[in-house]
């Protein structure tokens, strides 16, 4: 991999990952669309992990309340943190199993772009209508174990690309009625687990292989994501305190539609043009 592919690897999903417009469509539609080849499911990874980090880093007094919570949960004391632990292990656990029988039967079947581009519409139009239709009224210290149940199960969905993780779970959260702030808030720190369990799979992995040349790559990358999505979180978390998510969804139907477009012309389009010509020669 060139340091140019890399680095725009880096920025698509530093940029793309909590924003509602799925990071990984964007990811697996690179090569579709440059000709590179595929970089693979460990350089995937680390650029999730520099998310990661930089999630981490935003939203680090919430994750201090967590490992506070958790230390006292082992000793049988509750905190303030508790609640909301709580609440993100139940919304994780639905898609740890959803990822198991996907891994296991479906495997890379799921990365076509056809299927990108339908999801990535068709899940735009419904943020869209959970948005503007649903309350404004809770935030996280309000969630009960239902919503966060909801929330999960809409999370398990964003395994079929185009979904998006972080799109599927902020309409969960608006159809709960939570403030635009605190839905992108909650997604994000339900990111944690799922990309914290794929980046120690994935370290396990490169450690096996023991290949310098790749961790480098998937270090450079993961850096690159971090400086990437630690802006792309700031700027998501002003903006959703005085407007709504109608921007992405208006991106998300733009791509939906011209990835529709594009693949089903390259099919189609042959035969058209066939018949175009045929009807001029008859004239």
């Amino acid at each position: 991999m060139t340091l140019l592919h890399i680095t725009i690897l880096a920025l698509i999903q530093g940029i793309t990952e909590f924003l509602p417009i799925s990071s990984q469509a964007h990811l697996i539609l690179v090569p579709v669309l440059t000709g590179w080849q595929d970089q693979g499911l460990i350089i995937d990874v680390a650029v999730h992990v520099g998310t990661l980090g930089a999630v981490a880093l935003y939203f680090r007094r919430d994750l201090w309340l967590m490992l506070v919570a958790v230390a006292r949960l082992i000793i049988g004391q509750s905190s303030p943190g508790t609640k909301l632990v709580v609440n993100l292990a139940v919304a994780t656990v639905p898609v740890l199993v959803a990822g198991y029988l996907v891994q296991r039967y479906a495997g890379d079947s799921l990365r076509s772009p056809a299927l990108i581009g339908w999801t990535t519409l068709g899940f735009g139009v419904l943020l869209y209508a959970a948005d503007r239709l649903s309350l404004t009224i809770r935030r996280i210290e309000h969630m009960k174990l239902g919503a966060a149940l909801a929330i999960g199960l809409a999370q398990a969905l964003a395994l079929v690309p185009g979904t998006s993780r972080s799109g599927i779970t902020m309409t969960a959260a608006r159809l709960s009625g939570f403030e635009r702030p605190e839905a992108a808030r909650f997604s994000m720190l339900l990111s944690i687990p799922v990309i914290l369990g794929a980046g120690v799979l994935s370290g396990l992995e490169l450690y096996e292989v023991a290949d310098a040349r790749l961790t480098a790559t998937a270090a450079v990358a993961a850096a690159l994501a971090f400086g990437a999505a630690l802006a792309a979180i700031a700027l998501l978390m002003r903006w959703l305190r005085s407007a709504t998510f109608t921007p992405f969804v208006v991106y998300r139907v733009l791509l939906g539609i011209g990835l529709l477009v594009w693949v089903y012309f390259d099919r189609i389009g042959p035969i058209f043009l066939q018949l175009w010509a045929g009807i001029g020669l008859l004239s």
